[in-house]
């Protein structure tokens, strides 16, 4: 070799790799925040979020390609686009005797509208929305404090952090549970929907945890019922997409993605309360929204509500260009 070359390296065989795009697609109809899953073929496998691969050759950018292939197979016209975290971790898509390429998936938050014109495409497609609180039973606290995670969810939580070896370790479990969950004046964070259920994953509490041979899960039974389970790591990206969403309210005006072009103040407090899980105060809500000059009359009204005429309203797009977070500063549950 001659002196001050670079060392000559073997050849290495290029990765196997393939990067696909996964979108949380979320509507919301009747008071329900809706996802669109895809059905599983076989019946041993899982509901899975639309996934498409992203191929450089023809999409100059991957939100491109995503909103290209989510027109193609479900006819839905996408509106917020939101690009939320890379996925790679290995093993995520692995199986027993699988030597397919390793796939890392960008995945993506996405708001749609609910359209009839769309079901037949959503059909062909084995595709469905789905209320995405039956993936999350114990975030809906709209009525109240959701019953599993007292009687089921804490105290398999405080069994785990019991089973840590090192009294500082189990310690450090127990601030996470505390932090994660609310307990000891410490407020329910309605945007810590990643973090509660990565915090179920380590215990070993959920279906994908048992799936996936984690060791504390190799030790109980019955993680299926908290919550519907999904393919591969899906349920985290979408645990990711909705805590994003829910923090995303209080400073961009994104909820108007889900929303008709004219509505009442009802229906967007309702549709506000179901992305979030959380209750509001009427007139509280109402003071919001009248501050943050987020929407305008429209000199209509609606007979939908069964009782006397509703004011309809409509999104004013002006306040976007008039201040840089105009969204609806919910404050902390108390």
């Amino acid at each position: 070799m001659t002196e001050g070359a670079a060392p000559a390296w073997p050849a290495a065989s290029p990765p196997a790799i393939e990067v696909g795009l996964n979108a949380a697609i979320v509507a919301v109809e009747k008071n329900a925040p809706l996802i669109l899953v895809i059905e599983p073929v076989q019946p041993e496998r899982f509901e899975s979020l639309p996934f498409g691969p992203f191929d450089p050759l023809r999409h100059r950018t991957m939100e491109i390609g995503l909103r290209e292939w989510v027109a193609a197979q479900t006819e839905l016209r996408l509106g917020y686009v939101e690009q939320l975290y890379t996925f790679g971790d290995r093993g995520r898509h692995a199986e027993p005797g699988d030597s397919a390429p390793h796939v890392m998936s960008v995945g993506y938050l996405a708001l749609a509208r609910m359209s009839a014109d769309a079901a037949d495409a959503l059909a062909r497609s084995h595709a469905q929305w789905r209320p995405w609180y039956d993936y999350f039973p114990w975030e809906d606290w709209r009525e109240h404090e959701p019953r599993l995670i007292a009687s089921i969810i804490l105290p398999r939580l405080e069994a785990w952090c019991a089973e840590a070896v090192d009294p500082l370790r189990a310690e450090s479990r127990r601030d996470r549970v505390r932090i994660a969950f609310g307990g000891d004046e410490l407020p329910w964070d309605e945007e810590r929907v990643l973090d509660r259920f990565e915090l179920l994953y380590e215990a070993g509490l959920v279906e994908e945890a048992i799936r996936d041979g984690r060791a504390p899960a190799r030790t109980r039974t019955g993680g299926a019922h908290l919550g519907r389970p999904m393919l591969h790591d899906h349920r985290r990206i979408l645990a990711t997409a909705i805590s994003r969403l829910r923090g995303k309210l209080k400073y961009r005006p994104v909820v108007f993605e889900l929303m008709a072009e004219t509505f009442t103040l009802t229906e967007l407090q309702r549709t506000v309360e179901a992305i979030s899980g959380r209750r509001l105060h009427k007139q509280n809500f109402r003071r919001l929204v009248e501050q943050g000059e987020l929407v305008e009359p429209t000199g209509g009204s609606s007979l939908s509500t069964g009782g006397r005429p509703a004011a309809l309203f409509r999104f004013r797009r002006e306040v976007v260009q008039e201040r840089p977070a105009p969204g609806l500063r919910l404050g902390v549950r108390a």
